[in-house]
């Protein structure tokens, strides 16, 4: 598969340090350069703002997708390429994984981490079976591939649930990791055995 269109997950906030911003405005630049599509929140603040103007700054294209009570607290972005204003979290997250070929989660809170793992249930569940990459630059990351792990290790999760994500630490470990052969397909039938 030909990945043109790539999801970012990341952070609204604005109260983080300028390292994480700088990863974002790193991964967005990549994305245009690579002349890929983001496809994203909508919003123009935190490193979701940094990630669609580094994009849009390279030369890429940026469809936005934000759920109309967010969009009335005024933190849409008003120079993507497209915004799609929607009526729910739900719609917003399904429509972004339709408008996706591929999945990055960067730093974020609460809401990079539903986003994330619903991707990754999803494609545990053979909803889909696009890349997904968690970019653990600054070993942001780090506690939650711990967790996993100890998921894992306890029986929660079976160790097939290893090869339905890669994690990059730099930003060429990233796009090879998005561009690499997924190893196969996944069913529900694992989950439970």
């Amino acid at each position: 598969m030909t990945i043109q269109s790539v999801c970012v997950y990341c952070g609204s906030s604005n109260r983080v340090d300028e390292s994480y911003k700088q990863i974002a405005r790193d991964v967005g630049t990549a994305i245009g350069q690579h002349n890929l599509q983001l496809v994203y929140g909508g919003g123009a603040v935190g490193l979701m703002g940094l990630v669609a103007d580094s994009t849009l700054s390279a030369g890429g294209k940026v469809i936005g997708i934000i759920p109309e009570h967010i969009r009335a607290h005024e933190v849409q972005h008003k120079h993507l390429t497209e915004l799609h204003v929607v009526d729910s979290m739900h719609t917003r997250k399904d429509l972004m994984v339709e408008k996706s070929d591929a999945f990055i989660v960067l730093p974020g809170g609460f809401g990079t981490l539903d986003e994330a793992f619903e991707v990754l249930t999803w494609k545990q569940l053979a909803l889909h079976n696009k890349p997904i990459v968690i970019y653990n630059a600054d070993g942001f990351w780090t506690p939650l591939l711990t967790l996993i792990e100890h998921m894992i290790e306890t029986g929660f999760a079976p160790s097939s649930n290893r090869s339905i994500f890669r994690a990059a630490t730099t930003i060429d470990e990233l796009f090879t990791a998005l561009n690499a052969p997924i190893p196969r397909s996944f069913g529900p039938e694992e989950k439970w055995a």
